[in-house]
């Protein structure tokens, strides 16, 4: 598997989220900006007041990017995107909680919590709705500020 997914930008909707009403660019139309991100493997889980989101890298070059993505854009609201085949299957804003990023020696770990007692239930809700997608074969791809940090499979 190889260690980084290309993300084009032009997956994106006006409105900043992933997928499209837009026809698929032709072969011979240049890309529309694209960005590197890393491929790692994910898996989520309910935890006190939310969930926790483990991103483990399979090599140190993504490892870091990974890591340098994440400190860079951390602060910003974290969204997940569940995609198969190119389409969206289920998208998830957290903007109900506070997310904290910590890094691990292969990765890192995104906590997203909240005090509210019905919006950690919308947050445990969105953990078993990603969990599932992940299961079924679906790749997920974890933003801040819609911007692709890091996709992957369970």
């Amino acid at each position: 598997m190889s260690s980084m997914m290309m993300m084009d930008r032009g997956m994106m909707n006006p409105m900043g989220t992933m997928g499209s009403s837009m026809p698929a660019p032709s072969m011979s139309m240049p890309s529309m900006g694209a960005c590197m991100v890393p491929r790692c493997t994910m898996k989520m889980e309910k935890c006190s007041g939310g969930m926790k989101i483990h991103c483990k890298c399979d090599d140190e070059m993504s490892c870091a990017m990974l890591q340098n993505m994440v400190r860079m854009m951390c602060e910003g609201m974290c969204s997940c995107c569940a995609m198969m085949n190119g389409m969206v299957m289920c998208q998830c804003n957290m903007a109900m909680c506070t997310c904290k990023c910590d890094m691990t020696k292969d990765g890192c770990t995104i906590t997203c919590t909240s005090g509210d007692k019905a919006c950690c239930e919308m947050v445990q809700a969105c953990c078993d709705c990603m969990t599932k997608c992940m299961e079924a074969g679906c790749s997920c791809c974890v933003c801040f500020n819609n911007m692709p940090c890091c996709c992957g499979k369970c």
